[in-house]
C-alpha cells in the first residue's frame, strides 16, 4: 500500500474563468493522474440546496446538506469530459452556470461546510498522482503538494471565455453582466475570512491572458517535469 502523503499532487488554483478546469483535465490526462475538481463539490452542494429549497445563508441547513449530499464524478466514454452526479442526478450542465458558481462562492465562506468537504477532497489523493483544481488546493487542502500553480487572467478575458462557453450552450447572457459577476466573485473570494483566494507562497504564477490552451498546458507540465 502507498501512503497518501507520498502520492504526488499538482495543485492548480485561481479565480473563476482562469481556465483551471480545462487545463487541469488536460494536464491530468497527460500525466495519467487522477483529477479533483473541488469547485464542483461546492457547486454540487449549492445545487442540492437549491433543489431542496434551502436558504444558502442558513448555516445549519447548509452544513447538513454538505454532509449528506452524494457526489460522484464519472468520465465520459471518450475521456473528453467529466460528468458530475449529484444525489443520483447528472447535474453537470447545471453546475456550470453562473448561478451555481455564485451559490458555491456563497457557501464556501461557511467554515462547517468547508470542513464537511475536506475529507472528501483528501480521499482523492491516490496513486499514481493527483491534479487538484480549485481555489485553496495549494494553501489549505494540500499545503504539502510538491507542485503548485496559480492560474489567472484579466476579468475581461475571463468574461469573454465564459460568454463564449455559455453562448455555445444556447444560453442568453451579456458580456457586461458576466464581467460584473466575475469581478464581484473575485472580490468576495479574496476577502473571505476562511481560505481566501490567494496563491500559495511557493506556487508558480501563470497569467493566461491571450494564451492558447496548449501553451498553458505546456507551462503547467513544465512545473512538474522540472
Amino acid at each position: 500500500m502507498t501512503s497518501s502523503s507520498s502520492v504526488p499532487v499538482l495543485t492548480i488554483d485561481g479565480p473563476s474563468g482562469s481556465g483551471k478546469g480545462t487545463i487541469s483535465r488536460k494536464v491530468a490526462e497527460k500525466l495519467g493522474w487522477r483529477l479533483l475538481d473541488s469547485g464542483a463539490l461546492y457547486r454540487a452542494v449549492g445545487y442540492a440546496a437549491g433543489m431542496e429549497g434551502l436558504d444558502l445563508s442558513d448555516v445549519d441547513a447548509m452544513t447538513r446538506c454538505a454532509q449528506t449530499t452524494k457526489i460522484r464524478f464519472r468520465a465520459t466514454t471518450d475521456g473528453s469530459d467529466t460528468r458530475v452526479v449529484v444525489n443520483g442526478h447528472d447535474a453537470t450542465d447545471e453546475l456550470r452556470t453562473e448561478t451555481a458558481g455564485a451559490a458555491a462562492s456563497a457557501i464556501a465562506s461557511i467554515p462547517s461546510v468547508r470542513q464537511a468537504l475536506v475529507d472528501m477532497q483528501l480521499a482523492f489523493r491516490k496513486a499514481p498522482g493527483l491534479v487538484a483544481d480549485g481555489r485553496d488546493m495549494g494553501t489549505v487542502i494540500f499545503p504539502d503538494a510538491p507542485f503548485k500553480v496559480f492560474l489567472t487572467a484579466s476579468a475581461a478575458e475571463r468574461a469573454k471565455r465564459r460568454y463564449k462557453q455559455l453562448k455555445e450552450k444556447g444560453l442568453s447572457v451579456t458580456l457586461a453582466t458576466l464581467q460584473h459577476e466575475i469581478e464581484a466573485r473575485d472580490a468576495r473570494d479574496a476577502s473571505r475570512t476562511v481560505a481566501p483566494l490567494k496563491p500559495a507562497a511557493d506556487a508558480v504564477f501563470i497569467d493566461t491572458t491571450g494564451m492558447g490552451i496548449d501553451d498553458v498546458v505546456a507551462k503547467v507540465l513544465a512545473v512538474v517535469q522540472s
